[in-house]
């Protein structure tokens, strides 16, 4: 799988999971291929609990997740880490982006949003659904003090085609889909601080991809997207460029994607059933969803 890859590279994968629910066989998949990617290359295989969603995390999954994890036998080689202790380094990497100019504050919300969509003759589309139509791009942020601070009073959005001019043509290598071509416009302008937490998905994932010096990103395809707004942050705030996995998605009988309300599917429900941990990761690999 690493044919292709540079001699001397030291690997580092990493499994991100949200503390807001037990692990399921997606997430087993996941772990799995981050784990054995870095076993198979005598490198570093990483938890990070993504836990900068405040409403939605509880305490108690924390040591369930890592629970499961070493039920499995998938083990770390470094203490865990939690993004909520990171804000600082993303209100830092925002700071840098507004020097920049190429993020700008958003006061519209879900309503507004949904309103000036159904509103438009031809609505920007995105890979799941209608992208945000730019209704605050242009507003000035002269007035917002330094640093990330959540107080409720907006969000704050990347303007994805100043950001493409800035940067240039880019690209980013998976090792399933090949070399990829950014498209900046593909997710548009991205939510890059949250309102009420201070940062979002997009920013604390490569700020912290960078600190944990991840080399190889593996994960479900459906994030496969999420690659190209991740990567156009990656040349902005001059953080290293990693390689990628968008390995294939667990899908429900259904041929949905699991999520955590698939109880049935739970690593505990399924250790709980009798099953080992070897009949639970030979499942995965046989595709018997």
């Amino acid at each position: 799988m690493l044919s292709d890859e540079p001699s001397g590279i030291t690997v580092r994968t990493r499994f991100a999971p949200s503390p807001t629910g037990r692990l399921h066989l997606g997430h087993a998949l996941a772990a799995r291929v981050a784990h054995d990617l870095a076993r198979e290359q005598g490198g570093h295989f990483l938890l990070r609990h993504e836990d900068i969603d405040v409403s939605r995390v509880r305490g108690e999954y924390y040591a369930q997740i890592e629970e499961d994890l070493r039920w499995l036998d998938l083990h770390w080689n470094e203490p865990a880490l939690r993004q909520s202790s990171r804000l600082a380094a993303y209100a830092a990497a925002l700071d840098r982006l507004r020097l920049l100019g190429v993020v700008y504050p958003c006061n519209c919300t879900r309503r507004e949003i949904q309103d000036e969509v159904a509103a438009m003759v031809a609505a920007p589309q995105g890979p799941e659904g209608p992208l945000y139509p730019g209704t605050c791009r242009g507003l000035s942020d002269e007035a917002t003090p330094p640093g990330m601070v959540a107080d409720g009073s907006h969000a704050w959005r990347l303007d994805s085609r100043k950001a493409a001019k800035l940067t240039g043509p880019l690209t980013f290598t998976d090792l399933r889909h090949g070399t990829q071509v950014v498209n900046p416009d593909l997710l548009g302008d991205v939510v890059l601080a949250r309102r009420d937490i201070g940062t979002a998905y997009h920013l604390a994932v490569v700020v912290d991809d960078a600190y944990q010096q991840i080399s190889h990103v593996t994960r479900g395809e459906d994030l496969l997207p999420a690659a190209h707004v991740q990567r156009l942050l990656q040349a902005l705030l001059g953080l290293p460029e990693p390689v990628y996995l968008h390995h294939p998605l667990v899908l429900d009988a259904q041929g949905r994607r699991l999520a955590k309300r698939h109880d049935a599917l739970a690593i505990a429900t399924l250790r709980q059933s009798g099953m080992s941990a070897a009949e639970v990761l030979a499942r995965l690999g046989a595709g018997d969803f």
